[in-house]
């Protein structure tokens, strides 16, 4: 196994922190404390207080929420290198989502006056959030509209579209995973991912969706021409 990165090694692979000096990071490494998680733990509950900032070291962490029908909604997945909680962070709020870990995770944590303290020393910080957040808006916006087609399997290949220009071409979820991204039941992914499969568009193993043809995929995720 290889040995465990140092807090200062981690935090220059995510993209927030990559531009600040050694110094720099090894003064933020100074400010961070460090967590580390079974599969199945909680980092945090929708309606904590938004009290820190996140980063994946290691492992891959959810964030969901629960719908008025009591259904998990999964939101988003944040793998090394990316950071989480920060909506809550900047708005002083609770927490709009829970955060539990899929895998053992290691994470970092910093309060939330240290980071802000952070951002006022160094603005060019400021620039890249905002390119964070803008980018985390348009997927929202995105999953929305995919929420209000009635055809659940142009939700379920865009789900995978999307996964695949973040993760590339093998895809490290399960089918109630990729059922909960796309607001639908398990039993309508397995279906539509035994049809992709069957179709050569994928393949699968536990837990795991390897993508095979992209251009296929995409034409499904956009569905039927319009006339």
């Amino acid at each position: 196994m290889p040995p465990d990165k140092s807090k200062t090694e981690a935090l220059r692979e995510t993209v927030l922190f990559s531009s600040l000096s050694l110094a720099e990071l090894e003064e933020l490494a100074g400010l961070t404390t460090e967590h580390r998680y079974q599969a199945g733990d909680y980092i945090f509950w929708e309606g904590d207080s938004g009290e820190y900032l996140y980063t994946v070291v290691e492992g891959r962490v959810k964030i969901s929420k629960l719908s008025l029908q009591g259904k998990e909604v999964i939101i988003a997945f944040f793998n090394p290198g990316e950071m989480f909680g920060e909506v809550a962070l900047f708005e002083g709020r609770v927490y709009p989502a829970s955060a539990q870990a899929t895998t053992i995770a290691r994470v970092l944590a910093i309060r939330r006056h240290d980071f802000l303290r952070l951002v006022s020393k160094h603005p060019q910080m400021a620039m890249v959030i905002i390119g964070v957040l803008s980018g985390r808006l348009r997927e929202a916006q995105w999953r929305l509209k995919d929420l209000a087609l009635e055809r659940a399997d142009q939700r379920l290949a865009r789900v995978l579209m999307m996964l695949s220009a973040k993760l590339g071409e093998t895809l490290p979820f399960t089918r109630q995973e990729i059922a909960d991204m796309a607001g639908t039941t398990t039993e309508t992914a397995i279906r539509f991912l035994s049809r992709l499969k069957d179709g050569g568009i994928i393949s699968s193993d536990r837990g795991k969706i390897v993508i095979l043809n992209k251009v296929r995929l995409k034409l499904i995720s956009e569905g039927p021409p319009r006339v």
